[in-house]
């Protein structure tokens, strides 16, 4: 590869990031966006302190062929390296399956990671006209939903995952996006209750769930074939 993938973190074994495969994580350094609820800031940066260099990463996945199964490539925002293509296509060619998080930053940039995924976690950050005020970055609606397209036109098997901190949505807004993704094609939905304390924005604190709440987990339920409420 001409530039290296920079992997900011690793988690050697979960059972959660890829579903139905044992597979490591590794986080992948760098991100364009300024989510409120993140709670991985030390990725944001483009160069992150603790780096692990792309030998290492690949000595450690020599050790772990058979026992493995799957690669996860998160962040931070993998696809904004551009390293990211080739590192998931030589990672591939060891055996392993290819997990890819991400919310599609730059649809052109995700275009090129997703032939190299066997499946992806997607981040939908909410209805493209209340993203700018949850990433901090002018128009990443239109972006998040144009690489949601692009995932949904792809084939790629995929899980739909939207982190809810209840000061920056509410259960309607909520409702609308779960629908919308529904009416889209969305089979598989998560939403991911934001942690309170190790974030991004200091001024978020733990707000409980609205009164209606359980209400609607039962009516997502009921819309997609497959629902999750999952604390993150």
């Amino acid at each position: 590869m001409s530039a290296t993938l920079r992997v900011g973190g690793l988690v050697p074994l979960t059972t959660l990031d890829y579903p139905g495969l044992l597979a490591c994580v590794l986080f992948c350094q760098g991100c364009a966006w300024r989510c409120h609820y993140c709670h991985n800031p030390e990725l944001i940066p483009p160069r992150g302190e603790e780096e692990i260099r792309w030998d290492d990463i690949l000595a450690f996945l020599r050790r772990r062929q058979g026992l493995l199964q799957g690669v996860v490539f998160s962040g931070g925002e993998a696809t904004l390296q551009s390293a990211l293509p080739d590192a998931m296509a030589e990672v591939r060619e060891m055996g392993f399956r290819i997990g890819l998080h991400s919310t599609g930053i730059r649809p052109a940039a995700f275009a090129r990671a997703l032939p190299h995924a066997d499946w992806v976690g997607f981040d939908v950050k909410g209805l493209a006209e209340d993203m700018d005020a949850i990433t901090g970055v002018k128009r990443s609606g239109l972006a998040n939903w144009r690489s949601l397209e692009l995932l949904l036109e792809s084939g790629v098997e995929h899980e739909c995952r939207t982190t809810v901190h209840w000061q920056l949505i509410d259960l309607g807004r909520l409702r609308r996006l779960a629908l919308y993704l529904r009416e889209k094609g969305v089979e598989r939905f998560v939403v991911q209750l934001a942690r309170s304390g190790r974030q991004l924005d200091p001024g978020l604190i733990a707000t409980p769930a609205p009164h209606g709440a359980p209400d609607l987990w039962r009516e997502l339920h009921a819309l997609f074939p497959s629902f999750e409420l999952r604390d993150v």
